[in-house]
């Protein structure tokens, strides 16, 4: 199984929501079997008859069909909601919820595992088949209720922000795995070490957003032929058919079109696996909705920022990858964009502060945010900071006309307003 293959399996896998039911189904149809025999062998029998059996759980099974499709619909209906008010980019992450799948995989079981019992009844009621199928959507109701708390939850700005916040640590750790005090910064997107046009390009043949490459894979076919390897697009970036994908220089005749494209996997929207970038690229995105006009919800936006300074502050303890991969003889194999300081920073700032500029409770928690880290964050990394927040005054002194609100803007408050200074 290639590289390709198996990460669009583990993505089948973690993110679809109908692979769990899919699975349910199938191990309702066994179980059954198994409880099936049991019934037969230990001569178990049910003390109701065959037409009472049959019709309890003809209901039953009915019951369950129609509480399937009713708890999809209200779900779709939730998520669509949700993803309006706050942003489409938390359909995905709803969709993986574990309690969800969980819920939705032994509904269809229950469903599933009652309709195979009713139609093996003959002259005699089997006993734990019959009693496993009404206690188990019995255990349903008790689920769906359970459920139905945990989404409602869930779905709140403030939890869907926490897992994204979480979410995004686990890919910043993953992505930059040592830490910054650990050595010496290394300049990030450094220039090719050395001189000279590629032996060829390699464009794209499909279009898409880049959700991941293989490092290690990419590293080894080069290492083989003698070659380096460029990935043109930077994780997250919109390739289209026929853009450039891969440049390889020094040679490299024996990697094949194919082995590449096999080694880069392209879909319709970013995911976190690889792009530590799209968790705050989500949280911005909620503080920018949540900022506009039509919304006007500026306690969001200060929600968001909270998330923000906890992913920034995770970053800044981070050495971030030079975006050059080496050998194990020490020969330069691969090289690809990264992001750096700069780009998380500016995207976590720029926007918010545009569209919160005549909000008190924002320019205050960004102060606040930008105020800590400066103080947190490793001395190279600070001139940025500063000057973020030298931004950030100028705007509080044009967009607050009252010398009050001014003064009041100009503090900082952990919680926008009413936190400590």
């Amino acid at each position: 199984m290639t590289w390709i293959q198996r990460y669009w399996l583990r993505s089948t896998l973690r993110n679809s929501v109908w692979v769990p039911p899919v699975l349910g189904l199938a191990g309702a149809l066994l179980l059954h079997q198994v409880t099936r025999r049991l019934d037969a062998g230990m001569g178990w029998k049910a003390d109701v008859g065959v037409d009472g059996a049959r019709a309890l759980l003809g209901a039953l099974s009915s019951s369950m069909l129609t509480f399937i499709v009713f708890v999809f619909s209200i779900l779709l209906v939730a998520v669509q909601l949700a993803s309006a008010q706050l942003t489409p980019r938390i359909i995905a992450m709803v969709f993986r919820n574990r309690v969800l799948r969980l819920s939705l995989t032994f509904f269809v079981f229950s469903f599933t595992f009652t309709l195979a019992v009713m139609s093996r009844i003959d002259a005699t009621v089997p006993q734990l088949s019959t009693w496993m199928a009404v206690y188990g959507s019995i255990a349903s109701i008790v689920l769906f209720i359970y459920m139905i708390d945990h989404v409602g939850k869930a779905l709140r700005p403030v939890s869907l922000l926490t897992s994204v916040g979480i979410l995004g640590q686990e890919v910043i750790r993953q992505v930059y795995p040592q830490e910054v005090a650990a050595l010496d910064e290394a300049q990030t997107n450094v220039a090719l070490d050395f001189q000279g046009e590629p032996a060829r390009t390699v464009a794209s043949e499909a279009t898409g957003a880049v959700l991941a490459f293989d490092e290690a894979g990419l590293v080894e076919l080069a290492r083989r032929a003698g070659c380096l390897i460029e990935l043109v697009p930077q994780v997250g970036d919109f390739v289209t058919t026929g853009d450039p994908l891969f440049r390889v220089y020094r040679g490299g005749d024996a990697i094949s079109d194919s082995q590449l494209h096999q080694a880069v996997a392209l879909g319709p929207e970013r995911t976190m696996e690889q792009d530590p970038q799209f968790a705050f690229r989500i949280a911005v995105d909620i503080a920018s909705k949540a900022l506009s006009p039509a919304i006007n919800d500026p306690t969001t936006g200060v929600l968001a920022l909270d998330q923000l300074h906890r992913l920034l502050g995770a970053v800044a303890r981070r050495r971030l990858d030079t975006g050059r991969v080496h050998d194990r003889d020490g020969q330069l194999r691969l090289a690809f964009r990264t992001p750096d300081w700069d780009d998380f920073v500016s995207l976590s700032v720029t926007e918010i502060r545009q569209f919160g500029r005549e909000s008190i409770q924002i320019v205050r928690r960004m102060r606040a945010m930008l105020e800590n880290l400066i103080k947190v964050v490793p001395p190279k990394r600070v001139a940025l900071l500063r000057a973020e927040l030298e931004l950030l005054s100028r705007g509080v002194e044009q967009d607050f006309r009252d010398p009050e609100d001014r003064l009041r803007a100009a503090s900082a408050d952990s919680l926008g307003v009413g936190g400590a200074k």
